[in-house]
């Protein structure tokens, strides 16, 4: 992850002070079109007043014609980045042109270059690679090429130009910018335009997105494209898995990325490998006998399989090529281990975009329209590009410089260096990566506790458990509310992130209440080891709170020493928190650090953007609508009501519907009436008439207790007779299953590690005298992620910032993504354009220090 894979990327989204799309999306009218007479609003959410003289979006291209390419490697998600291209441009009143085959196609010309209509990139939000093709050309990098494909854009009026590729293609895109108003004069100087066409194109305006799965890039923490195929890489690693365990074999994966080892870093987070091999970082010059003997201490703890992943541009220090038929033959030599090596190869390039590459795609479309439009000749070219969950514009060049400094350092032997530039994503991925697999674990004997205590059990230390800790402090974990894919992970992460602390680490079973009754164990090393792709939750989890059980769970933090509680939940989790902290007053021992980490499918706990477990529930919605939309395809004039959960949260309704591209989203937080209803029946209506027969409405499950799933179909059932039927589908608790989302289970891994490092440091500030007492605020934080980083935030805090009747927070930023979901169903809402963005920096942001794990 996912984080947000959104990034990541996956991934995963609006700063209002850097991208011009949230402030140009937020004053719109909170529904699909006016509200009727006697409509709710949400509490303390008003509509600001537009400024007078604010030039609308809908007439802000007018005029003007925008052309859009892919170049270069092909990449999932490229396709609903040209389609949020065409239909947000369409929206503003520009002409919007495909560019077939790269660059080629722009110096060819001819049929290459065609205008779109929004029919015509219906149906391309779920497929991969790219529609209107890619191509390396040698043309373009000539003048004479660039010539042509000047006279090709000037002959059409286009002026603005949207490129979708990585660093080349980027790099291109501003050399022809560069050269612009030289390319004319040539052009009218040989009578190839007039001085008309000449004065009308007098300067062209640039706009990257970066489209690889490599996610090389620097400048952006997830590149469209690198999130599904992590998804494709881990669909395989997780099929190897069964087999090599079966066989007990040693597996060397060797992934793609060409210099960069992102991709292959964060397959190792995500499945737990035992050694991974990053140009970035070469391993020690006896790195031969390190690997072996880390392999040989996981097959001693009972593990039946070894993984190892390569990134296919691995190095040692001296800029020596490491393959996987090298590391193969020092495994089967040196150990005897029967060894298989599998070559992903282009099956990482293939398949459906994942959810978090449509949403980021699609965010990054309409930003980039909006860049093009509010372009000026004295605006550089820049790439729009994530930060954490926020889109931000950069300038191109700084980002393709520092993209060239992090080869440069790796062929300088500049190793550290290469990894600051990288971005701090990637380097407190390296972090994490390192502190879980490269430090060598606690010792431990075979037969290691793994067993749950009774209700009355005592805190056994198992004969063959972890010797005393170094530290002399136990740390709990418990999981609370539903389960979530990616609660494993996390666990995961804590235990042995605690053990490498030297904390003795203690699993609650069964939420609050196992808490309570004793259900608790020591827990070691090995336990945890192939916890990361499982969904569900190990250590089992309820709904149930504490503060009913103060004193058994006071005698049980006594009995069993706890030092500090690590509560992996829900909003259950939260609330349940804060009950331990109003106990503090009655009850001594509950006076210990408490750390909340947020995991629950619905998104909808106060004080962090995403939590565990809601990437992989968004995937699977997506997936079946996807399945959906084919059937509806197939029938033509049927439009499907999906139900999501969720509960008053409507996260997983907006976001399934930006990424499988619904016509409407119900949700609790914006209301809606009957007429609002009719309206979308009508709209419907109209869609019928077109090329697309086809509907898709999503309804979260508690968004109005009146306009039930079944009324809701009902109506349009009844309103659409003789245009379209109906069908509805309730998808239930599939949404809580599946394996976890490699979002899913990097952002788990880092959130346990995170939490692990936050309270061993807590509980040695509020150590006196070999007794800990924690009652300040800040001793009770839950960790998020907020905007563009994960902090610590008293949870005493967060209780003025949460709606506890309806389980949500009163703020929720991707509601400022609700106005793309509606622009790119064709409704026509108002736009408000009065401020503008500005571009950041990237010098400024690479080099900035990451926290310490």
């Amino acid at each position: 992850m996912v984080a947000v894979p959104v990034a990541p990327a996956l991934s995963r989204f609006a700063a209002p002070a850097a991208l011009s799309v949230a402030a140009l999306l937020l004053l719109v009218l909170l529904s699909f079109l006016p509200p009727g007479p006697g409509r709710r609003r949400s509490a303390g959410r008003k509509m600001p007043p537009s400024p007078a003289g604010a030039q609308h979006a809908e007439s802000l291209g007018a005029g003007k014609a925008i052309a859009v390419l892919t170049s270069g490697g092909d990449a999932q998600g490229m396709n609903a980045a040209v389609r949020a291209v065409v239909r947000v441009g369409i929206y503003t009143g520009a002409k919007v042109f495909f560019v077939c085959e790269g660059y080629q196609g722009l110096v060819d010309g001819g049929e290459h270059i065609r205008e779109a209509t929004w029919e015509s990139v219906s149906m391309m939000l779920q497929l991969g690679g790219t529609v209107i093709g890619s191509a390396r050309c040698q043309d373009f990098r000539t003048r004479e090429g660039r010539l042509r494909a000047a006279r090709n854009l000037v002959k059409r009026g286009i002026t603005n130009l949207c490129v979708i590729g990585g660093d080349g293609s980027l790099t291109g895109a501003d050399t022809f910018r560069a050269e612009w108003g030289g390319l004319l004069a040539e052009l009218l100087k040989t009578g190839g335009i007039t001085a008309e066409e000449a004065q009308r194109s007098s300067h062209l305006n640039i706009v990257g997105m970066v489209g690889s799965i490599d996610n090389d890039f620097c400048g952006t923490d997830m590149t469209i494209g690198t999130d599904s195929a992590l998804h494709r890489i881990m669909e395989i690693v997780d099929a190897i898995t069964t087999t090599a365990q079966s066989h007990q074999r040693t597996f060397v994966l060797e992934v793609m990325g060409r210099h960069c080892g992102y991709l292959a870093l964060i397959t190792a987070l995500a499945c737990g490998a035992d050694w991974v091999f990053i140009p970035e970082s070469p391993p020690e010059d006896d790195w031969e006998e390190h690997l072996c003997r880390r392999l040989a201490e996981t097959r001693d703890g009972g593990s039946r399989l070894n993984i190892i992943i390569v990134a296919e541009g691995a190095i040692d220090k001296h800029g020596k090529a490491i393959t996987s038929d090298e590391i193969k033959a020092l495994v089967v030599k040196r150990l005897g281990y029967d060894t298989r090596v599998t070559i992903l190869g282009h099956v990482q390039r293939g398949g459906t975009p994942s959810a978090f590459d449509r949403i980021l795609a699609s965010r990054m479309g309409v930003e980039a329209v909006m860049a093009l439009l509010e372009g000026t000749p004295d605006t550089p070219a820049c790439v729009v590009s994530l930060s954490g969950n926020q889109a931000v514009r950069l300038p191109l060049m700084e980002c393709v410089q520092v993209t060239k400094d992090v080869t440069t350092a790796m062929n300088e032997g500049r190793f550290e260096d290469a990894v600051k530039l990288r971005g701090r994503s990637f380097q407190n991925n390296w972090n994490v990566y390192k502190l879980l697999a490269h430090i060598r674990p606690p010792a431990t004997k075979v037969g290691e506790g793994t067993g749950r205590e009774g209700p009355t059990g005592s805190p056994q230390c198992h004969p063959n458990a972890c010797p005393c800790p170094q530290s002399g402090y136990t740390v709990a974990v418990m999981n609370v509310g539903a389960p979530a894919a990616g609660m494993n992970a996390a666990v995961r992460a804590t235990v042995r992130i605690g053990l490498i602390h030297g904390h003795r680490m203690l699993a609650v079973h069964d939420g609050f209440e196992g808490l309570a009754f004793g259900m608790i164990e020591e827990i070691g090393w090995n336990a945890v080891g192939s916890w990361t792709g499982l969904g569900g939750s190990k250590l089992g989890t309820k709904r149930t709170l504490p503060k009913k059980y103060f004193e058994e769970i006071s005698a049980n933090i006594s009995k069993f020493g706890i030092h500090g509680l690590i509560i992996i939940g829900g909003f259950e989790g939260f609330t349940g928190g804060l009950e331990l902290v109003e106990g503090r007053a009655r009850f001594e021992e509950l006076c210990i650090p408490l750390c909340i980490v947020p995991a629950t499918v619905s998104n909808n706990v106060p004080g962090s953007d995403f939590s565990i477990g809601a990437d992989t529930a968004l995937n699977t919605i997506t997936n079946t609508c996807d399945l959906i939309k084919q059937s509806a395809a197939g029938t033509k004039r049927r439009v499907f009501i999906i139900e999501t959960m969720g509960g008053f949260c409507g996260y997983l309704a907006t976001m399934a519907g930006l990424a499988a591209g619904a016509d409407a989203a119900y949700i609790f937080e914006e209301p809606f009436s009957s007429r609002d209803l009719q309206a979308n029946v009508d709209h419907l209506t109209e869609k019928m008439k077109t090329t697309v027969k086809r509907g898709l409405v999503l309804r979260n499950e508690r968004c109005n207790e009146n306009y039930s799933t079944d009324f809701i179909y009902n109506l349009y059932s009844e309103e659409g007779k003789g245009v379209f039927d109906c069908r509805k589908n309730v998808l239930g608790h599939m949404q809580q299953g599946g394996c976890p989302t490699p979002f899913d289970r990097n952002f788990g891994t880092k959130m346990g590690a995170k939490a692990v490092a936050w309270i061993t440091g807590k509980i040695k500030e509020c150590s006196r005298h070999g007794r800990i007492f924690a009652n300040t605020a800040d001793s009770a934080c839950l960790l998020g992620m907020r905007k563009r980083s994960l902090v610590f935030q008293p949870i005493a805090e967060l209780r003025q910032q949460t709606d506890f009747e309806h389980r949500i927070p009163k703020e929720q930023w991707w509601l400022k993504l609700r106005p793309i979901l509606k622009i790119l169903a064709k409704y026509n809402i108002e736009l408000d354009t009065s401020e503008t963005a500005h571009l950041e920096h990237l010098t400024r942001k690479v080099l900035v220090p990451e926290a310490t794990l």
